[in-house]
């Protein structure tokens, strides 16, 4: 009797909200086993608006044809959340549900579980836009936090990266070390005439479209290491790379023996900073046990702030943070000034890009590069050519 009662209204509501009248005595009441049926019906079905219950509870409320869900209607799910939606067939096209966490607009499957496209913007506002598989995001989407945007792959709800296509098209650069030099007791000059890309290394999975016969565009050389450590060819290098016209950027690798004043200085004396060429390099990847004996994180920012912003005076240019995603993680967040006002140049070797704004990335440690004998760090521009052109021009020295 209590069900009879609110019935009527809630399916005059809907008649309403679809534009159809409902009588009173057009409601029927049919049961079967533990379902309970209560709506219109015709020639034996289910037909137009009615509610289906499985004892005191709604199984699904909506419009009906031929005996099957169609149009209009809502259920819950197997967690008692409201999924509200389009029915074609008896089974739920697009919907939208809605609970504490927030609101899901888009396609399920059966199971009633966010399954194909569909948007999510949850209680502290982040929202995700793309691919779902089994409730999870699960392939291509974008996702933004207020001024926080990501776009790429999800896999099982973990963000990935954006995948990338290597192609002809793309901005590609090498570093430069004695270990271009030395192998061993041997020793190899470089062909600069003979320099192209031939390979993207063996180290992770790749996307690979055409031959891989890449022109370099651009060159760091490393110059120093900590306070006393000099790359014995780095001056032949440099200025062999500014004679075959590549625009070329000197590094510093940073250690935790000496403080970041010492060690820009020690840079800043042994290293070349001409018209046209790129910003400066610190190669910061020490291990835990090193930043333990710097006196912990943030006496290691301490030390690498001091070096930038000596650096910086010194050459007019913003030097780049040369980093890896996995200190990027546990790191970076310990000195937000440095990470929201120096560029980053990130290793990361995989298919995804890296998961932080960047103007570079380096993609492979064991790449290969014709007239370079061994292994060289094969790295990507984070844009096109215009972008490369646009960027040399804010970024070079003046």
């Amino acid at each position: 009797m209590r069900k009879s009662m609110w019935l009527i209204p809630l399916l005059v509501i809907i008649s309403l909200l679809a534009g159809c009248t409902i009588r009173s005595n057009e409601i029927v009441t049919v049961t079967n086993d533990s379902l309970t049926y209560r709506g219109q019906m015709a020639n034996g079905h289910r037909e137009g608006l009615g509610v289906l219950y499985q004892g005191d509870s709604i199984l699904y409320s909506g419009t009906w044809h031929n005996g099957l869900r169609q149009g209009l209607g809502w259920v819950h799910d197997s967690l008692g959340r409201k999924v509200e939606g389009q029915w074609d067939h008896d089974t739920l096209v697009t919907g939208t549900r809605r609970d504490s966490a927030g609101v899901y607009t888009g396609e399920f499957n059966r199971h009633l579980q966010a399954n194909g496209y569909g948007h999510y913007r949850d209680s502290l506002g982040t929202y995700y836009e793309g691919q779902w598989k089994n409730d999870e995001r699960t392939g291509f989407g974008f996702s933004s936090q207020r001024r926080y945007f990501r776009v790429g792959e999800w896999r099982h709800d973990v963000y990935k990266g954006e995948r990338l296509n290597y192609t002809s098209e793309r901005i590609y650069g090498i570093d430069l070390s004695r270990y271009q030099h030395e192998k061993g007791k041997h020793r190899y000059g470089i062909d600069w005439s003979q320099m192209r890309i031939t390979h993207l290394g063996s180290l992770s999975k790749k996307n690979v479209s055409g031959n891989i016969d890449y022109k370099v565009s651009f060159i760091f050389i490393k110059s120093t290491e900590g306070a006393s450590l000099i790359n014995p060819y780095y001056y032949n290098d440099y200025q062999m790379a500014r004679k075959h016209g590549y625009p070329v950027g000197t590094y510093h690798f940073f250690t935790y023996r000496t403080t970041g004043a010492q060690q820009a200085a020690f840079f800043l004396a042994h290293s070349h900073f001409k018209q046209g060429d790129l910003p400066p390099v610190l190669d910061l990847e020490p291990l835990p046990s090193q930043i333990k004996k710097m006196g912990g994180v943030t006496a290691m920012w301490s030390r690498v702030r001091n070096w930038l912003q000596i650096v910086e005076k010194r050459t007019g240019m913003r030097p780049i943070l040369y980093i890896s995603q996995t200190f990027v993680n546990r790191y970076l967040d310990y000195a937000p000034d440095i990470k929201h006002s120096y560029p980053v140049w990130i290793a990361r070797y995989g298919e995804y890009k890296p998961d932080v704004k960047l103007w570079v990335w380096q993609l492979a440690p064991d790449g290969r590069v014709s007239g370079i004998h061994g292994a060289v760090d094969i790295n990507v521009f984070n844009g096109y050519r215009n972008e490369f052109s646009r960027w040399l021009a804010a970024v070079c020295k003046k």
